[in-house]
């Protein structure tokens, strides 16, 4: 059973802080969302063909500003996932109840906030840049903390740590691609599908 005060979140869906497309927002900003394929962890397409990436407009606003950053250093953005329906995540928990890999559904994941954004470096042409590991690895190879692989994937990873907490992000110490809106808990649970969230 869900919470009742999740259950009022979810109802009442809008607030002051709409969800906004990200890619009008952060220039450049190239979209792979992987939960719209089956390369993902659950092996299946769980968005829809018309998903995008939708932020809280002050994510978005912040995201553009790691972008700017970034790319002074040769690298531009390639979001994973963004906003989250809640219906997604119970889909998720079912598969992998695991905390800090997977968010509770009945308390909910800042992905179902529109404040959390899972994300990787590419160079400016859109080439790929060499991380520690590959999107939704569940393993010790994925922490920051994690001191192996290559010196290049390190380098990569902190840069891209560096320029979202200077943008107001926190990291997740056991995902290299995933950051929360400093903020991210304030907002409500949203249950909206994509064809309705972020409309006017």
């Amino acid at each position: 059973m869900r919470p009742l005060g999740l259950l009022l979140c979810v109802a009442l869906g809008a607030d002051s802080e709409p969800l906004v497309d990200a890619t009008a927002r952060v220039p450049g900003l190239a979209v792979d969302l992987r939960y719209a394929t089956s390369d993902n962890f659950l092996g299946r397409k769980v968005y829809p063909d018309s998903a995008r990436c939708l932020l809280r407009a002050s994510a978005a606003d912040r995201l553009a500003g790691a972008a700017a950053a970034l790319r002074r250093q040769g690298f531009a953005l390639k979001v994973y996932d963004c906003y989250r329906s809640l219906s997604v995540q119970w889909e998720m928990w079912k598969v992998f109840p695991k905390p800090g890999y997977v968010a509770d559904p009945r308390t909910g994941s800042n992905h179902n906030r529109g404040a959390a954004v899972d994300l990787t470096l590419v160079r400016l042409d859109g080439g790929p840049v060499e991380m520690p590991t590959p999107f939704d690895t569940f393993s010790a190879a994925a922490h920051h903390a994690f001191d192996g692989g290559t010196r290049a994937s390190r380098q990569h990873r902190e840069a891209l740590c560096a320029a979202m907490e200077d943008a107001g992000f926190k990291k997740n110490p056991m995902e290299w691609w995933h950051y929360d809106l400093a903020q991210a808990a304030s907002y409500p649970v949203l249950d909206e599908p994509f064809a309705d969230a972020g409309r006017p």
